[in-house]
């Protein structure tokens, strides 16, 4: 029977954790995907002892087996094929006697040194060799974002149209996953996506939590659906991960959530056995319950008018748009960064932009720095937010802190990596680059500031390949960059390349402009920052006899050729000055 026709008609009883279950059963901190090869009768024993307590969906024991697990290509295969044998056994023996399903199991690849490309193809590559070995249940389970899981899904129902994707997020008791997207939000992108059959929740929180989440966003959507929440939460006893045997409290709140209509049910960590079979007793009554439909969960685009390049009427500039960077100071002594943005008041700027640690040298922070800038001036600040240095927890909570701080305009970067003289003490975190944030904040717009929508913008390199930062923008301004703010212009190859993103995309771009100073400078830029293009010709127009004066005359005066040669496509200018000497300002906008 297919899985859609059963569910049409029963509730759907899943089984619960393999992983915490194996390691205590056979008291082992082994990764139980090994047991596939070394110890089969393990996972068989364990696929059974679920069936016989009324599991009819079981999931292969790969949830880990990824090419984080396995780095040789051909172990990784065996295994996950090895584990769709022994799965297809249990099946066999029983086939006779009830109607059994089963799902090739599918984890999330956690690691920062994998791109989302390279992830969604491992993805689609093992669901392939699931469905090429006879699984036509495809699991995707304990996931923090949608975008891979829609993508993957499209690709496979187009090559195979009759398998049944589920897809199953892990958020936590506030409802939010580990990438800071809220339930509300993932659960609704897939609902939209109409290659995946069932959605829901797994892991990441007890009963009494999953329940609440469910009871704040609904069960409607359009599709199947599915909970595995875990048993409850663990303690690390002599270095071990426990769960309580607490069954019976597990069991009395899945009583309630089965009563959601919710399709499949079953359990995650924490679970065993026993906490299976007495939840099949709970749903003998195969009683679906009633789906429940909150009303306003659609998720709506929101646009902010108070950015900075709105003017008081929330029209946008026709002006060309000024914004000039100040480098927060590496210590205490805020006096000339202070003195800076005074004289910046006075010239009538845009924006002021502050970098956040640079080249990966602490300075103040970015956001606590814009903030004084902006009590004392009244300037328009932007901080720049880069993923280097905080997880998902702790940049989601400095937005909300900018935010309520009056803080409306952000620059989202990857960031530098730390320097390598310095990563033996320090760790990058790089818990995604700067789309993968953007996502996070244009997910805040929605659930939290969309009476007042932050604005937030890109970084370009139009000194990389073009085609590939051209895609960076695109994807960029799909996850809500309204501008971007390029690398400091120097060549005509940069010129175009810029004209060409412009052309192609419609981005509001700032062009980068840095009046150079003097002929070390010129050198020090050239070789020790990357991504920026110093032209021998530009460095052989300074000289070592250079006063300070003629330096700045210099470099005012390729300022405005590069103005020049923009001018007629860009939207304005990002003015970094070394130093901070921001008086050179006046002079190069004196055209």
């Amino acid at each position: 029977m297919d899985i859609r026709e059963y569910i049409k008609e029963n509730r759907l009883i899943a089984d619960g954790s393999f992983g915490t279950y194996y390691c205590e059963k056979y008291n082992t901190n082994e990764p139980p995907e090994y047991a596939n090869i070394l110890h089969p009768d393990r996972v068989y024993e364990i696929h059974e002892e679920y069936v016989k307590s009324g599991a009819r969906l079981i999931r292969t024991n790969t949830f880990a087996s990824n090419s984080i697990l396995f780095s040789n290509k051909s172990n990784l295969i065996e295994n996950i094929i090895f584990s769709i044998d022994i799965a297809k056994k249990v099946k066999k023996n029983y086939q006779d006697k009830m109607e059994l399903f089963i799902a090739g199991d599918i984890g999330p690849i956690e690691s920062s040194e994998i791109s989302d490309d390279d992830k969604e193809k491992e993805y689609y590559n093992i669901a392939k060799l699931f469905i090429d070995n006879g699984i036509n249940i495809i699991n995707f389970e304990t996931f923090s974002e949608s975008d891979i899981l829609i993508n993957v899904a499209k690709k496979l129902k187009q090559e195979y149209s009759d398998i049944f994707i589920i897809t199953q997020f892990c958020v936590n008791q506030f409802g939010y996953s580990n990438m800071s997207f809220s339930a509300k939000k993932l659960i609704f992108e897939v609902s939209e996506c109409k290659d995946i059959d069932c959605i829901g929740f797994n892991c990441g929180v007890g009963p009494a939590h999953m329940k609440k989440i469910l009871s704040e966003i609904g069960t409607d959507f359009g599709k199947y659906f599915i909970v595995l929440p875990n048993s409850g939460y663990p303690k690390k006893i002599r270095n071990r991960i426990v769960f309580s045997d607490n069954k019976s409290y597990f069991c009395e709140n899945m009583a309630e959530i089965k009563e959601m209509g919710v399709d499949i049910l079953g359990g995650c960590c924490g679970t065993n056995p026993e906490f299976i079979k007495m939840l099949n007793n709970i749903c003998s009554d195969n009683n679906k319950g009633i789906k429940i439909k909150i009303d306003g969960i659609k998720i709506h685009d929101v646009k902010s008018s108070s950015g900075f390049y709105y003017d008081k009427d929330g029209n946008v500039k026709k002006d060309k748009l000024i914004a000039v960077e100040l480098a927060p100071p590496l210590n205490v002594n805020d006096r000339n960064i202070l003195n800076a943005a005074k004289i910046l008041e006075k010239a009538n700027v845009d924006i002021v932009t502050l970098p956040d640690s640079p080249s990966g040298r602490t300075r103040v922070d970015s956001v606590l720095m814009a903030e004084k800038i902006k009590n004392m001036t009244g300037l328009e600040v932007m901080p720049h937010i880069c993923c280097r240095d905080k997880n998902a927890i702790a940049m989601r909570s400095q937005i909300m802190g900018a935010y309520i701080n009056g803080i409306n305009n952000l620059l989202i970067i990857t960031g530098d990596p730390v320097p390598s003289v310095a990563r033996q003490n320090v760790k990058s975190v790089f818990n995604f680059e700067s789309v993968g944030l953007m996502k996070i904040i244009k997910d805040m717009n929605q659930e939290l500031f969309s009476e007042n929508p932050m604005t937030y913008g890109g970084a370009i390199n139009q000194d990389r390949n073009i085609e590939v930062e051209l895609k960076r923008v695109i994807k960029k301004m799909e996850a809500g960059a309204t501008f971007f703010m390029s690398q400091p212009v120097f060549s005509d190859n940069d010129v175009t390349n810029l004209r060409t993103i412009k052309e192609k995309t419609g981005a509001r771009i700032l062009c980068g402009i840095m009046p150079l100073i003097s002929k070390k400078n010129a050198l020090f830029i050239k070789n020790e920052i990357a991504g920026i293009n110093v032209t021998d010709e530009i460095v052989a127009r300074f000289s070592d006899t250079d006063t300070r004066e003629d330096g700045e005359e210099i470099g005012i005066s390729i300022a405005k050729e590069v103005i020049t040669k923009v001018s007629d496509f860009c939207d304005g200018y990002y003015f970094t000055f070394p130093f901070n000497r921001v008086s050179m300002l006046e002079k190069i906008l004196k055209l």
